[in-house]
C-alpha cells in the first residue's frame, strides 16, 4: 500500500503583467500578495501531506502491519528546490562533515555500538563529555533510525534499562529505584583480559549533584520512537523495558504533598542542568513528562491485576488541564494577568495562585506579539515565569499537548519574534537572558551562565531539529529551510559547536566545545525530516481529543 504514488505538482505563481498594473508600488503589493498566497498553498498542502502519513502510520501500528510507507516527496533530490547548484553541493558538503562526525563519535561495548559521546573536541580537557548522555543521544539515536541503522538505539536501551536497576547513592542517601542514569562510559577494567564494564552517572558525581528528572521520560519518548520506526513491538514487550517503563512511571506518579498534577523538578534536573531559577514545575519537564506518559499508554502491556494504564490516562487528563489552564500565554492573557486583583479566596478564584500584576516583567509586553502566544517556562504561588523555553514548547507541539491553535500561534511567534529567537543561529534556549542582580542572584553569580551565553539566552543548533519537526507537522516548512539555510552557514566552519554566545547568536560559545555530537546529530535530522516528512512519524504523537481536557474558565471578582 502506497500512501502518495506521485509527488504534488509543482505549485506555479499566476502571471502578472506588469503594464497591467498602475504603478511600481502596486506591482510589489501585487506580488507580496501573491507570496502570501503561494505560502499559504505549501502550508496546506506540507500540513494535508504530514497529518496523512501520521494517521497512516499509527493505523498500521495499531494493525501490525509491515507495509513499508513512501513519502509523497520520496525520490525527490534537494535539487527540486529552487536553489543553485553551489548551495546543493554546500548543503551535500555540511551533511557529508556531519555523518562523518556522527560515526567518529560511536561508543562499542563488548564489541557492539552502544551510543555517541557528547563531544570529541581534544583541544579541552574531556570533563564528562567524554561520556554517553541520554539526553544527548535522542537527536543522534533519532538519525540513525532514519538512516536506517536501529542497532545501536536498541543496545543504547537495552543497557541503560539494566543501569536503571544498580543501587543508586548520592551520600548516604538512596535513589529512586526508577531513576534513569544521566550518563554512563565504559570502564576498561583489565588491559590484559579486555574487560569491560559500564560506569554510570545517577547525579553523583554531576556538578551541582543533581539527579536527572528527565533522563527517564526521554528513555521512554526514544523507545516508542524505536517501536514506531522498526515496527517491531518485541523490545519494547521484553520483560526488561516493561519493567523499566513502570519503574520509571511509578516514581512520577508517586502521591504525595502536592495538589498539582505536574512534575516537582529540582534546578539542574533538564537539559537546563545548572542553577537557573526552572525549580519548581518547568515547562520543559511538563511537556517532557505528558508525551512520556502518552508514549507509555501505546507501549504498556496491560496487567488485568492492577489499573496502572488507567492511572496514566487520569494523569494525562489532568495534566493536560492545568498545563492549559495556567501555563498558557498570549495576548489576551496577559491582558488579563495585568488586570488581576489579589487575595481571592474561593473555587471560583482566576488569581488561584495570586500572583501580583506588579511582579510581571517589562520586557514581556514588548515581546509577546498581537498574533501568537507559547507555554511559559513555569507557575507555582505567586510566581510565573514568564521566560520563553524552546524545548517545552516544541515537545508540547510534537505531543499534542497543544491544540491546534495552540501550535499554529507558537510557530507564529517565532516567525513574528525571529530576531530574538533564532537571530544569526537557531536558536534560543530561552528567552531572555538574565543580567546584572537578577544573573547574581538566580544563578548563583554561574560565570557559565552570564548573559546570552550557554542556558541563559544562549543559542544551541541541537535544537534546530525541534524547530523542523514542528514546521513540517504543521504544514510550514519554509520556516524550517529558513532556519536550516541559516544555520549552514556556519555550522561547518565553526566546527559543529556546542553553542553560541551573544543576543543574536553570533559568538561560538566561550566554553562551547567544538565537535558536540547532539549539534551534529541535530542537524542531520533537521534535514531528514525536511527531505522526507514521513521521518516525522518517530518523534511526532497525533492528536487525541480524549487526552485533553479543556478548562472553564470561571469569571471572578478580578474583574469589574
Amino acid at each position: 500500500m502506497v500512501l502518495y504514488a506521485d509527488p504534488p505538482p509543482p505549485i506555479k505563481p499566476p502571471e502578472i503583467k506588469i503594464t497591467e498594473l498602475a504603478n511600481k508600488s502596486t506591482y510589489e503589493s501585487s506580488m507580496m500578495e501573491q507570496k502570501t498566497r503561494l505560502h499559504a498553498i505549501e502550508r496546506h498542502r506540507s500540513c494535508e501531506v504530514s497529518q496523512a502519513i501520521l494517521s497512516e502510520v499509527e493505523n498500521r501500528h495499531q494493525h501490525q502491519t509491515l507495509e513499508p510507507i513512501k513519502s509523497p516527496i520520496s525520490g525527490c533530490s534537494p535539487s527540486v528546490e529552487s536553489t543553485t547548484d553551489t548551495n546543493i553541493l554546500h548543503r551535500h558538503t555540511v551533511a557529508d562533515a556531519a555523518w562523518e562526525a556522527l560515526k567518529k563519535s560511536i561508543v562499542h561495548f563488548r564489541g557492539q555500538p552502544i551510543g555517541t559521546v557528547a563531544a570529541i573536541d581534544k583541544s579541552q580537557g574531556a570533563l564528562n563529555y567524554d561520556q554517553v548522555f541520554m539526553r544527548d543521544f535522542v537527536p543522534s539515536a533519532l538519525a540513525f533510525l532514519m538512516k536506517g541503522e536501529p542497532t545501536i538505539v536498541k543496545n543504547f536501551l537495552l543497557e541503560t534499562a539494566r543501569l536503571q536497576l544498580r543501587e543508586k547513592m548520592v551520600d548516604l542517601f538512596k535513589l529512586g529505584q526508577g531513576v534513569m542514569p544521566a550518563s554512563f562510559k565504559v570502564h576498561h577494567c583489565n588491559s590484559k583480559h579486555k574487560t569491560e564494564s559500564l560506569l554510570a552517572d545517577f547525579g553523583e558525581t554531576a556538578i551541582g549533584r543533581v539527579a536527572p528528572v528527565d533522563s527517564g521520560l526521554w528513555w521512554i519518548i526514544l523507545l516508542r520512537a524505536y517501536t514506531i520506526w522498526t515496527r517491531d513491538n518485541s523490545l519494547a514487550e521484553s520483560p526488561e523495558c516493561q519493567r523499566a517503563m513502570r519503574l520509571i512511571l511509578k516514581l512520577c506518579l508517586s502521591e504525595g504533598f502536592d495538589t498539582s498534577p505536574a512534575l516537582l523538578c529540582a534546578d539542574g534536573c533538564s537539559m537546563i542542568d545548572r542553577r537557573m531559577g526552572i525549580y519548581g514545575y518547568p515547562i520543559d519537564i511538563q511537556a517532557l513528562f505528558f508525551m512520556a506518559l502518552r508514549c507509555a499508554v501505546t507501549l504498556l502491556k496491560e496487567d488485568h491485576n492492577d489499573d496502572f494504564v488507567y492511572q496514566i490516562s487520569k494523569r494525562i487528563k489532568a495534566l493536560s488541564y492545568h498545563l492549559h489552564s495556567y501555563y498558557w500565554l498570549d495576548f489576551q492573557r496577559l491582558n488579563e494577568i495585568y488586570r488581576y486583583k489579589t487575595e481571592e479566596y474561593s473555587e471560583t478564584a482566576l488569581n488561584k495562585f495570586n500572583v501580583i500584576p506588579e511582579s510581571i516583567p517589562d520586557w514581556i509586553f514588548d515581546f509577546m506579539p498581537s498574533r501568537g502566544g507559547y507555554f511559559i517556562g513555569n507557575v507555582s504561588p505567586a510566581r510565573m515565569d514568564f521566560r520563553w523555553f524552546c524545548l517545552g514548547n516544541f515537545i508540547a507541539i510534537l505531543s499534542s499537548l497543544a491544540t491546534g491553535e495552540q501550535a499554529e500561534a507558537i510557530l507564529d511567534l517565532v516567525e513574528e519574534r525571529w530576531e530574538e529567537l533564532i537571530g544569526e543561529m537557531p536558536m534560543k534556549v530561552c528567552y531572555p537572558a538574565m543580567e546584572n542582580q537578577e544573573w547574581q542572584i538566580v544563578t548563583g553569580c554561574d560565570p557559565k551562565n552570564t548573559r546570552w551565553s550557554y542556558h541563559n539566552g544562549g543559542s544551541w543548533p541541537v535544537l534546530l531539529w525541534l524547530l523542523v519537526a514542528v514546521s513540517v507537522k504543521l504544514g510550514r516548512p519554509h520556516i524550517a529551510r529558513r532556519a536550516v539555510e541559516v544555520m549552514e552557514k556556519r555550522l561547518v566552519k565553526d566546527e559543529f559547536p556546542e553553542y553560541y554566545d551573544g543576543k543574536a547568536g553570533r559568538y561560538v560559545g566561550k566554553q562551547a566545545r567544538k565537535f558536540q555530537t547532539w549539534s551534529v546529530a541535530g542537524y542531520l535530522v533537521a534535514k531528514m525530516l525536511l527531505d522526507d516528512p514521513s521521518n516525522l512519524r518517530a518523534v511526532s504523537l497525533a492528536d487525541d481529543a480524549h487526552t485533553r481536557c479543556a478548562p472553564v474558565l470561571k469569571r471572578s471578582n478580578s474583574f469589574p
